[in-house]
């Protein structure tokens, strides 16, 4: 990947797309007729070329394709649970997954709208300001999830295997380390290095399932469990060493001189109007499931987490390329709405087939891992895909948000998505069982996307440098359309 060097700016070449000091000159047909001779397979490949050769673009795909790896080892990794584990076994231990990565994430989800915000621009502090993130986010998950082991009669059957010292300190300890694993691929991402992260992905899902067949014997109840944290806290340490051995101080060395890092009271101004909104989502994402999990038994969870999970990659691909656009709208805001534009079509391109093709096949999905998956996950599968089409502009709107550090209507937007996806799945759930959060998802997101599209459009057709106006003149949506 083309690096940002200092005094030098991105040019923006013909078709619409700021390269890091790379010509396309080769990519442009030297006739009008020459992509038809080219053929189209020709020209598709030429253009995809050209879109990695955009850092906007190389990480949103890199993440995106850090997706695909996981969804892909993800459902081989549950298709050989439900095969070696019992359906309650199954179910109880995606319900202790999924509450690791709430306390996992009370922070470090928190922290990922900000390090991608900042890191761009932190030149010498970049270190600094990652080893504070993991610091902050990994205390207080630990602590929380204290709290949350003392409080286990309350969460029910599910949670009743981490009574016990040995049991607390295992979740304890893969509380914190999933706080660090949250953190590094937006580390990563934020010095427009996520091309390793689908790498580092493909590394722990191999790993992940080959213990998770080892440990079916040795392990009948916690095999799940277990398989799913110790290769996590292998794969830290190599990232780690990369992070700060390598990236930090190469990114530090390319900051453009006179640029000043941000202050930490900045960045802490920043997270005080954004961390409510990210907290707010956190709640969607995990408490949400935690308490369906609380509420039912370890065999109908597992069929609604299955389902759940798969929805839940559908909708990451959105924030992927959304994180990708608060990466470089913070390091050039004067491309932020021909960014925004060009990350919008991507996303549809992407994400509309995998919405279309989900929601038709997502009872053959589903039954490769048993009948009762197909019959109780396929209609929460189905309000899922549909359910991440307005989701999409939702996303590209928030960070055009965190781009401008438009902190409060950053944090307004979250929460009342939030508050609307809650409730309205709670006040459900005794009425339609677990498909109560397909419809409240399906629900809310509609209306916040309604709500926030004025807002949206003026990101979209706000006024552009004479660089950006360029991208947005060129016939960068025909170029895919041929």
């Amino acid at each position: 990947m083309s690096e940002v060097t200092a005094g030098k700016t991105p040019r923006v070449e013909e078709g619409g797309d700021a390269t890091m000091n790379t010509t396309a000159a080769d990519d442009r047909p030297k006739h009008p007729d020459a992509d038809k001779a080219a053929g189209r397979p020709a020209v598709l490949w030429r253009r995809i070329l050209r879109d990695l050769r955009n850092p906007l673009f190389l990480n949103g795909y890199a993440l995106m394709a850090n997706t695909g790896v996981t969804a892909v080892l993800g459902m081989g990794y549950w298709l050989l649970a439900a095969r070696l584990y019992t359906p309650e076994d199954f179910g109880r231990s995606q319900a202790l997954i999924t509450a690791m990565r709430l306390f996992a994430g009370l922070i470090a989800l928190g922290l990922t709208g900000a390090l991608a915000r900042f890191i761009p621009v932190a030149g010498r502090r970049t270190g600094a300001l990652i080893g504070r993130g993991y610091l902050a986010a990994t205390l207080t998950a630990v602590v929380a999830a204290g709290g949350f082991l003392l409080t286990l009669p309350f969460w029910g059957e599910n949670y009743a295997t981490l009574a016990g010292v040995g049991p607390g300190l295992f979740f304890l300890a893969s509380v914190a380390i999933w706080s660090v694993f949250t953190l590094q691929d937006v580390a990563l991402a934020g010095m427009r290095k996520a091309v390793w992260v689908p790498v580092n992905s493909l590394c722990f899902g191999v790993v992940k399932m080959g213990l998770l067949v080892a440990l079916a014997g040795a392990l009948p109840d916690d095999g799940i469990y277990v398989s799913w944290i110790i290769p996590t806290a292998l794969a830290l340490i190599p990232i780690n060493l990369f992070i700060f051995g390598v990236l930090v101080p190469r990114h530090a060395r390319l900051a453009p001189e006179g640029s000043k890092p941000p202050r930490f009271r900045e960045v802490g101004r920043f997270l005080a109007g954004d961390y409510p909104g990210a907290f707010s989502i956190l709640a969607i994402v995990y408490f949400l499931p935690v308490y369906v999990a609380s509420r039912v038994s370890g065999e109908l969870f597992g069929y609604f987490a299955m389902a759940q999970t798969l929805g839940a990659m559908i909708e990451l691909l959105a924030i992927n390329m959304a994180t990708s656009l608060t990466v470089e709208g913070s390091t050039d805001r004067s491309r932020l709405a021909a960014n925004c534009r060009q990350a919008l079509r991507r996303s549809y391109l992407i994400i509309g087939p995998v919405s279309a093709v989900t929601f038709i096949a997502a009872p053959l999905i589903l039954s490769v891992f048993g009948p009762g998956f197909s019959e109780q996950g396929t209609p929460l599968l189905r309000l899922m895909a549909l359910a991440v089409l307005p989701r999409v502009l939702i996303e590209i709107y928030l960070s055009g948000l965190r781009a401008r550090s438009q902190a409060r209507k950053l944090a307004l937007v979250q929460i009342g998505l939030a508050v609307l996806v809650l409730s309205s799945s709670l006040i459900l759930l005794p009425v339609t069982g677990i498909t109560s959060v397909g419809y409240g998802l399906l629900f809310s997101e509609v209306l916040v996307a309604l709500l926030i599209f004025n807002g949206l459009r003026k990101i979209l057709n706000h006024a552009e440098t004479p660089q950006s106006a360029s991208a947005r003149e060129a016939p960068e949506a025909a170029s895919w359309s041929t």
